[in-house]
């Protein structure tokens, strides 16, 4: 299948095809952390300063993100491979009534970052309902209770599906905030208001990903006042301009946590260059956990090839339980690729996808592969191991979302025979080259 890519009008190949049974062997070098990069790209709007971000990814969303800021006036400037240079000094706001941005804007998700730093510099912001994984519920009602409390005057247009927020007479004002969730999204669309805001903000049940993290550095080294990074109660002091920096993206932890389950599943040896172990919190215990073994060679994280791997149990014999949580919880983005590790492992688990509930709703093509699974309802399934008893078979399947599609991907690099996967621009939108890179290793995927 064709499409026509971004404005531009590129002709593109919708579809992998994939002849699975291969080894693999070699290094990967993992991409800059998509959900991060959407956040610093963004956070850019808040200063009319120079600001150089490297290690962005060359992903669909990331892309599209840059379009919006280059069509709202922003100077953005490729100086090599994933390193940009922004200069928001000129902002075009009326563009945010545009049809073009808003075609643009509801086709990613990653636009509502945008709210935030137009609101807080520029006094004012607009946002169609925005697109993304059909993953369930993904509600913005977080970011704009947040936002509201800071001042911000809301309306939606529910005729046309359009967010509209703007600050009072007086601007915006710090407040305390207890997030209604710990949503990361929410927390840094607050964040990025409450730094140029009067007086003092203080945000309770704040998200704590590495990714937050990540932007309160580059704020703090911007000039913003941040206390309390890292944990989920923020206290800032908000200033009245911010200045430029340099920051770089960190490795894409969803990324290093796919390979780690591509190479058990296709029983290959694979080394993962600097991955910074120590920001993957849970993931590498987790995938252990499943009886994958991970050693660390100096920066790098090394799965030697297993024959076979076998599912742990809790220490009363019961059937081991992996859910997903808040950082520093078990991020639900590798869910998807937890449930796919788990159907060639010896032994069984419940999967239990707390946050989404569509999110496995991709199992059948699983089942139709010849996985053994039981999907208990919308949030739970249970993975009965084949232990390589069998293989998987190659069949025609669709990518539903970013991170099924790239479950699947390794699903079909396992599988004996060929497999077809369409919709694949959902794994483009957060896998940088994917295909490539996977058959520099030695698998042997072909878009068609």
């Amino acid at each position: 299948m064709l499409y026509l890519r971004g404005k531009y009008s590129i002709l593109y190949m919708d579809t992998f095809e994939v002849i699975g049974g291969r080894h693999l062997k070699g290094e990967l070098q993992p991409q800059g952390a998509k959900n991060e990069a959407l956040q610093i790209i963004s956070a850019v709007l808040l200063t009319d300063a120079p600001v150089i971000i490297s290690n962005i990814p060359d992903i669909l969303d990331a892309n599209k993100l840059l379009e919006l800021l280059h069509g709202l006036g922003v100077a953005v400037e490729r100086l090599e491979s994933g390193v940009y240079r922004f200069c928001a000094g000129t902002v075009d706001i009326s563009y945010l009534r545009s049809a073009e941005f808003m075609r643009d804007a509801q086709r990613l998700r990653g636009s509502v970052m945008l709210i935030g730093p137009l609101l807080s510099r520029f006094g004012r912001a607009a946002l169609p309902k925005p697109g993304g994984d059909k993953i369930g519920r993904r509600r913005l009602d977080t970011h704009f209770h947040g936002l509201q409390q800071l001042g911000a005057e809301f309306k939606y247009d529910d005729e046309h599906d359009v967010y509209y927020v703007q600050q009072p007479a007086g601007g915006l004002r710090g407040a305390y905030i207890h997030m209604d969730e710990i949503s990361v999204t929410g927390t840094a669309n607050v964040v990025m208001a409450a730094v140029l805001a009067q007086g003092k903000t203080t945000i309770y049940n704040a998200a704590c990903e590495p990714y937050v993290q990540q932007l309160c550095r580059m704020l703090v080294r911007m000039g913003a006042k941040i206390e309390g990074i890292g944990s989920n109660l923020l206290h800032i002091e908000g200033v009245e301009r911010l200045q430029g920096t340099e920051h770089r993206c960190l490795p894409d932890m969803i990324e290093i946590g796919s390979f780690i389950g591509l190479a058990a599943m296709t029983q290959s040896e694979i080394t993962i260059k600097n991955p910074e172990i120590d920001q993957l919190g849970l993931i590498p215990a987790t995938f252990e956990k499943l009886g994958i073994r991970l050693e660390r060679r100096g920066d790098d994280l090394h799965i030697p090839a297993q024959d076979h791997y076998e599912i742990n149990t809790f220490i009363d014999g019961s059937i081991l339980t992996i859910y997903d949580a808040p950082w520093p919880g078990f991020t639900p983005d590798l869910m998807s690729i937890v449930l796919v590790v788990a159907a060639q492992a010896r032994g069984s688990v419940l999967i239990h996808q707390k946050m989404f509930e569509s999110r496995l709703f991709f199992v059948d093509k699983l089942i139709d592969m010849g996985a053994q699974i039981i999907l208990c309802d919308p949030h739970r399934a249970t993975v009965i191991g084949l232990d390589r008893r069998y293989a998987l078979r190659g069949i025609e399947m669709t990518s539903p979302d970013i991170r099924a599609g790239q479950a699947l991907l390794i699903a079909a690099l396992s599988a004996k025979g060929k497999s077809l996967i369409h919709n694949i621009h959902q794994i483009d939108r957060g896998y940088q080259y994917i295909d490539q890179r996977l058959n520099a290793i030695g698998a042997e995927i072909r878009r068609v």
